[in-house]
């Protein structure tokens, strides 16, 4: 069996997260995200197993891999523990939440069924085949680096058509994307508010709707998001001089129009906020008004986009449920939505996410949130390293000395801290030539 001698902050991280499994099979977990780290080409579970020399033992893997598929909400806790310990320094935490599909291959692939896809490519088909993850991560703030998202949780969403599908004795129930997203953002306001914080929730404007924005609403939490340029928006209810029969009025008069508001000359001032790590000036207009799907007042915010060489100007319209919010903070707030965009791009690009060819239900929400946590993992072991420690731009002198190291640096600066460690434990007290040094250089730099 091979044995990784990993840094100790990732061992300290992995064994808190084991502690939420079965004592009895817990010690696997550890060996199955270092065969994760260290794997090559196709990632599937295959190659975790080999590059943990775990071959042997697949059968009790696979059946690992199943309890931790169904201990995802158990475990996800701990890794959110871990994000709040480790990362959070507000106390405003942001929380973002979207869906992303991995395409699938088989008609045996329990969960598995026909989705919209975001990204058709050049075949351009709009649908396929695979599973949906609605999953919520946490953004947070590092000194250097700028906004990042760490993945906490995911739903798996399945088709209400193919629940039927599913063996009996999952006891898998039909839940609507937004159901699901309500939840994981129920759980993880309940974790940071006993730690104090503030909880701020942004999404797409998929998710602006009555069946997700009211339940978390009543939870007190603040929402932020993108509006519809053809929203049934209405001005703020007229102020109650006598209070007569019936109840007062929640919404306005008067019916308001974001196309005539956008187009209308006055009222624009310019905000300068950070979007996307850059610090730029937005022409922007806000006002209170009413919606139904929010059952009150909410802040609306329209920004002028640049105009396109073609001559054409597309505004953009946000909304958030705190009127009081001003608008640097809702811009700032969707600008980092983009941060779970990355999160699917690396999750899928550099750990392999869909890859792994396994068919239980089970067995595939365990491998998913592997990686899930495989990546808040390596973000968290690199937040204290410097650009220098992560990144060597020797190898690319055209490169950027000052750019943002990658999540694939930071794998690749963890898979050469494990591979040093095991070099420094074999020869503890032996100082070898300096051409050997060189060459265990090289070796590590091809290694990873």
């Amino acid at each position: 069996m091979a044995v990784y001698r990993a840094p100790k902050e990732w061992t300290e991280s992995v064994e808190s997260l084991a502690a939420a499994l079965d004592a009895r099979s817990r010690w696997r977990l550890s060996l199955l995200m270092l065969g994760a780290l260290f794997a090559g080409g196709r990632r599937t579970v295959t190659t975790w197993l080999r590059a943990a020399t775990l071959q042997r033992d697949y059968r009790d893997c696979y059946h690992f891999l199943q309890t931790v598929g169904r201990r995802w909400r158990e475990v996800g806790d701990r890794v959110l523990a871990l994000v709040v310990r480790q990362a959070v320094r507000s106390s405003r935490v942001l929380l973002v939440i979207d869906d992303s599909p991995t395409k699938r291959y088989g008609p045996k692939v329990e969960g598995a069924g026909l989705h919209h896809d975001p990204t058709p490519g050049p075949t351009g088909r709009e649908f396929c085949y695979g599973h949906v993850w609605v999953t919520l991560a946490v953004c947070v703030r590092h000194l250097q680096w700028g906004a990042i998202g760490l993945p906490i949780w995911s739903w798996l969403y399945v088709r209400r058509q193919d629940v039927a599908k599913l063996p009996s004795q999952y006891g898998w129930s039909f839940q609507t994307k937004l159901v699901q997203a309500v939840d994981l953002a129920r759980r993880a306001a309940r974790v940071l508010r006993a730690a104090g914080n503030t909880v701020w929730v942004v999404t797409d404007g998929g998710f602006t709707k009555r069946p997700f924005v009211r339940p978390l609403m009543a939870e007190g939490l603040t929402l932020v998001g993108r509006l519809r340029k053809d929203s049934a928006l209405r001005d703020l209810p007229p102020p109650v001089t006598k209070r007569g029969r019936g109840r007062p009025r929640i919404y306005g008069l008067n019916r308001i129009s974001l196309a005539k508001r956008a187009a209308h000359r006055g009222g624009w001032t310019d905000v300068t906020c950070s979007v996307y790590g850059v610090e730029v000036v937005k022409t922007t207009k806000t006002f209170l008004a009413t919606h139904a799907t929010f059952g009150g007042v909410i802040r609306v915010v329209i920004v002028k986009e640049p105009r396109s060489p073609q001559g054409e100007s597309t505004p953009q319209f946000f909304y958030c449920t705190d009127p009081d919010a001003n608008v640097r903070e809702i811009l700032e707030a969707f600008a980092d939505r983009s941060t779970i965009e990355q999160v699917f791009h690396d999750v899928k690009e550099v750990w392999g996410s869909g890859q792994q060819q396994v068919r239980n239900l089970w067995t595939n929400i365990g491998v998913w949130h592997l990686n899930l946590w495989l990546f808040t993992l390596t973000e968290l072991w690199a937040w204290k390293h410097t650009a220098k420690q992560l990144t060597h731009r020797s190898d690319s002198p055209w490169d950027s000395l000052d750019r943002r190291p990658s999540h694939a640096d930071r794998r690749k600066s963890l898979q050469t801290q494990c591979l040093l460690n095991d070099f420094s434990h074999a020869t503890p007290h032996t100082k070898l030539p300096h051409k050997i040094r060189t060459l265990l250089q090289r070796l590590l730099r091809l290694a990873v």
